[in-house]
């Protein structure tokens, strides 16, 4: 009898024999497994395809359990999370980062300048403001916007690439990785799938991302269906993707309303203001972690500035939902990088 460990790698060379001739053929079905676990303040799902449902079952418990350490490291909710501690202290001193974070970081703020601060990790100070942060919404004064304004900006976070460390330049600054954490933790998902053989399977956090990886037996890439920005049950646009990902930001998902007006959770970090105007917006890339970024990118920056982004950032698409002329009604806008030309591997088709 195999132990664990030699059990796996055969599962893992039997998984990559059948990819290479085709998982289905005459007398041998793939097995579908599926299975979801709460964390980051949603729902991760996988479903996954092979020959084994007990070796599928255990790569996705080793998924589940990377992501739990990702919500340990990343949580702004945990006083003893690394970002926590980074927060706390890096106005005082260089702070050294777990490589992988510190590389999390570093794509972020480098996204943060590429699109003129229209993703900034550095919001939390104004969610927490506007009282997003623990899920309970509040109107802050002109004046308290003003303030908070003055932490917040990734101008004001410095990284020292050799030696791997983190210092803020203002006392109050903090990181805020919800609009990127759970792109990321998909992306870790899909490498610890494909290490151990895994050649078709979906990955999804909640609404926010998710990533095709290969295509279900007999079938062309994932089906994947972005919702009416107004009515969860109802699609407003389907896509097929191969080995690629899609991240949605929707007003939807958190808000409240004082006075009769909405107020959505997705600020512009240069007014210190929710959006309007937007009810939602969708990235196709190859990443879960560009993706996410890329969906707050358009939603602050809208159509025309977004445009100008994918000038010169290649193989996106970009989809916009923007209120219509009539009460529940929608303008719809799609825009695709000027250079588009994705691996041949990979799909990322728009079908409706």
């Amino acid at each position: 009898m195999f132990n664990l460990k030699v059990r796996r790698l055969w599962l893992v060379l039997v998984t990559l024999v059948a990819a290479g001739a085709g998982i289905a053929r005459a007398g041998q079905t793939a097995v579908r497994y599926e299975a979801s676990h709460e964390a980051m303040g949603t729902v991760f799902t996988v479903a996954l395809y092979g020959r084994d449902a007990a070796f599928l079952s255990e790569v996705t418990n080793e998924v589940f359990e990377e992501i739990d350490r990702l919500d340990g490291q990343m949580s702004n909710y945990r006083p003893g999370s690394e970002l926590s501690v980074i927060n706390r202290e890096a106005a005082q001193r260089d702070m050294i980062v777990e490589p992988k974070l510190f590389g999390l970081i570093q794509y972020s703020l480098r996204a943060s300048q590429e699109s003129d601060g229209a993703f900034d990790i550095t919001v939390g100070p104004l969610m927490k403001h506007w009282g997003f942060f623990r899920g309970q919404g509040r109107l802050p004064s002109p004046a308290e916007i003003s303030q908070v304004l003055k932490r917040v900006g990734y101008q004001h976070a410095h990284f020292d690439p050799e030696r791997r460390t983190l210092r803020f330049d203002v006392n109050g600054v903090e990181i805020d990785l919800g609009g990127i954490a759970k792109g990321y933790a998909v992306d870790q998902a899909v490498e610890i799938l494909r290490s151990n053989g895994v050649t078709a399977a979906l990955v999804s956090s909640g609404t926010s991302s998710i990533y095709a990886l290969g295509s279900p037996p007999g079938e062309r890439g994932w089906k994947v269906t972005v919702r009416d920005p107004f009515e969860s049950g109802k699609a407003a646009d389907v896509f097929r993707l191969q080995n690629f990902a899609l991240s949605t930001s929707g007003s939807y998902e958190k808000f409240f309303k004082i006075a009769g007006k909405t107020y959505c959770h997705i600020m512009d970090p240069h007014t210190g203001w929710p959006i309007e105007n937007m009810l939602s917006t969708v990235a196709v890339v190859r990443t879960g972690t560009q993706s996410e970024a890329l969906t707050k990118i358009f939603f602050v920056g809208g159509v025309e500035k977004s445009r100008f982004y994918l000038a010169s950032h290649a193989n996106a698409i970009a989809v916009f939902y923007q209120p219509g002329d009539k009460p529940r009604t929608f303008t719809r806008t799609v825009l695709r990088s000027t250079s588009f030309q994705i691996p041949s591997d990979s799909i990322a088709d728009l079908e409706k």
